[in-house]
């Protein structure tokens, strides 16, 4: 698999060959294979050998995994995180526990990455030791104004350092992009370091979320992913404008993509 790291980007998953068994069992086939995964990486994290470069080795895993099992990846305009100069803000939509597994090895092989996550996936135990060791930053999700002090603060430190971050500002993962759900924490961030934003758009509704356990849903290859990158955009005034900018980049795409699996029959 090393042969194939990092990505090519853009990139398009090239036809390959699923299995019978992947193809009758998409479920048991990614899981075992994304269990072992995580537990590869846990092991590294406890012994403190889990670094950016092994987080993204992770992620491509889980892409190959899924790949394996018949999901189509599509990932464009990768090409606006690499012409920056200076750490960002990436803001994007939140569908499913795809996009925290499989971002890290799009993004952290052009620039150091962190996300904003909820506290609880720190004590997460499949997670927990990978994501602490990333050092991202932990939000509660029910206290809204010591969240929103420890974004502002915790995230200008990192992109002080130069680590980018993700966040995603929905309070929940859903498969439909609400904008009144949307809030503005990291156009916020983002005028207060005084970086820009990079709005992030993503289709990964085919790894679902469970009903007793969200992070294990069904998968369902029929179901294109998507994840592309707008041009960057720096915060004036209040942020208004670049709010809604970043609102109008996602729910554009987000249409289109949704059109695209309807004429080709799927659901």
């Amino acid at each position: 698999m090393k042969q194939f790291f990092p990505l090519k980007l853009p990139y398009r998953t090239s036809s390959a060959r699923v299995s019978a068994a992947a193809a009758a069992f998409p479920d048991a086939a990614f899981y075992s294979r994304f269990l072992l995964i995580v537990y590869r990486a846990s092991v590294k994290a406890r012994r403190g050998l889990y670094d950016g470069t092994a987080w993204a080795y992770s992620s491509f895993a889980t892409l190959r995994a899924l790949e394996q099992v018949g999901v189509i990846f599509e990932i464009t305009g990768v090409e606006h995180l690499k012409g920056l100069r200076t750490p960002c803000v990436i803001i994007g939509n939140h569908m499913s526990v795809m996009e925290t597994t499989i971002l890290p090895g799009i993004v952290n092989p052009i620039r150091p990455v962190t996300f904003v996550v909820k506290e609880s996936l720190l004590q997460y135990p499949f997670f927990k030791h990978v994501l602490r060791s990333r050092d991202p930053i932990a939000v509660t999700r029910t206290h809204p104004r010591r969240d929103f002090k420890t974004v502002l603060d915790e995230g200008a430190v990192r992109l002080g350092r130069g680590i980018s971050i993700i966040v995603f500002p929905q309070t929940t993962r859903t498969e439909h992009f609400e904008p009144s759900q949307f809030n503005s924490i990291g156009v916020k961030l983002a005028k207060r370091a005084g970086v820009p934003i990079v709005p992030l758009a993503l289709k990964t509704d085919a790894w679902g979320n469970g009903r007793r356990l969200k992070d294990f849903g069904r998968v369902d290859p029929t179901k294109g992913v998507h994840f592309s990158f707008g041009a960057p955009l720096w915060v004036t005034g209040r942020g208004a404008e670049a709010h809604q900018a970043v609102i109008r980049f996602i729910g554009d795409r987000m249409e289109r993509w949704r059109a695209e699996q309807k004429d080709n029959g799927r659901p």
